[in-house]
């Protein structure tokens, strides 16, 4: 162990609302009991990226004796979401007023932040904006069916020479503009790294990166940190392939913001 900076909850000011738990990146904070607390010292880098979401003032950076922060164990971590929402404690869910009067559901003792209930209200449209409103729809930019990953053939002729879009299956439906910003002129494959087969996932992106010569990868996922374990699973199966493929990532805000996004060399990525 070594002395390093690392977050301090204080759980007498946590009120549960869960906004640094979609704010760590690495997943080292979840929900358990109504409470946000740090799961394993290894997730956490120290770098207080939560500490700016929290309402309450209850999150710290203290520097203490701690295990080193283990970026590879963090991947496997975010990998390995469980496919369920795994309850933490017997009682009910904590009622919390001040997370009610932000406009977010009850603190839920579960331990997966990606399925915290949140009540979101859509931005409404700008005056500016009224008369694309009598404009006719745009037309859609999808180019390929099936989307599912698990059902796109691995050697489906549209798959050769393809800029390739592998998107979170919740994606477009949080970012309105989702055909025009990233679909266009790519391939879509869609899946739930939560929700779905990893082990299957990584060997079929695995062959179809394989035996079809793509052009380049682009990853869209949600901000919640189940959802980086696809941005995990395609980087597996970009090395696995044994081909240099230029990749990409997009990570997406749930209220439908574009967050960051980041072109790595080589197939590599970070989180």
């Amino acid at each position: 162990m070594t002395k390093r900076n690392i977050i301090k909850i204080d759980e007498e000011k946590c009120n549960g609302c869960g906004q640094c738990v979609t704010a760590c990146a690495e997943g080292a904070i979840q929900i358990i009991d109504g409470k946000a607390r740090l799961v394993s010292e290894i997730y956490c880098d120290g770098l207080g990226d939560c500490i700016g979401q929290c309402p309450e003032d209850a999150l710290t950076i203290e520097q203490r004796e701690a295990n080193p922060f283990d970026a590879q164990a963090v991947q496997q971590h975010l990998a390995d979401a469980p496919s369920d929402a795994e309850a933490q404690s017997d009682t009910e869910a904590q009622q919390v007023s001040t997370a009610q009067a932000q406009g977010q559901g009850p603190a839920l003792p579960c331990g997966c932040p990606g399925a915290m209930a949140q009540t979101l209200e859509p931005e409404k449209a700008r005056e500016a904006d009224a008369e694309n409103q009598n404009m006719a729809a745009e037309p859609s930019q999808l180019g390929n069916w099936p989307v599912q990953i698990a059902l796109v053939p691995t050697k489906a002729p549209y798959l050769q020479g393809a800029r390739l879009l592998i998107a979170a299956d919740c994606v477009p439906f949080a970012l309105a503009d989702f055909h025009r910003r990233l679909l266009g002129g790519r391939v879509l494959l869609i899946g739930c790294p939560k929700l779905d087969d990893a082990d299957f996932y990584r060997e079929k992106l695995t062959e179809i990166f394989r035996d079809n010569q793509i052009q380049d990868v682009e990853v869209a996922y949600m901000e919640v940190p189940c959802c980086q374990g696809l941005v995990y699973l395609v980087s597996q199966a970009l090395e696995a392939c044994g081909k240099s493929i230029p990749f990409k990532t997009t990570k997406v805000a749930i209220k439908g913001q574009i967050l960051q996004t980041q072109e790595p060399k080589a197939s590599k990525v970070s989180f």
